[in-house]
């Protein structure tokens, strides 16, 4: 390899690791039931908490509150992994590089 290519190898792989620690230290939220239940994701598919409504809380209906715990798990990572993909695909000019998104 040259130097000039080692070099823009190098500039790469830096800004590869700073934007993967922007995404981690990135947080996403999203919610379903007007709000029923939140959860919050960094930039890396990690679900930092999730909170839910005591309103929701129905011993009778556990079905409805998974239902609306997975939805809104779904969609923060949804979220999570378009904001990965945006930001790394910039820096790797869309090209997939494994283990990155």
């Amino acid at each position: 390899m040259n130097k000039h290519l080692m070099r823009q190898a190098q500039q790469l792989q830096a800004k590869l690791e700073e934007t993967q620690e922007e995404l981690a230290n990135t947080t996403l939220e999203a919610s379903s039931g007007g709000g029923a239940v939140t959860v919050v994701v960094t930039g890396q598919q990690e679900i930092k908490s999730v909170k839910i409504s005591p309103e929701v809380v129905n011993a009778e209906d556990v079905e409805m509150l998974e239902d609306l715990v997975m939805s809104a798990v779904s969609e923060a990572l949804r979220k999570s992994k378009e904001l990965a993909a945006s930001r790394l695909g910039a820096l790797t000019g869309g090209l997939k590089l494994p283990g990155l998104t």
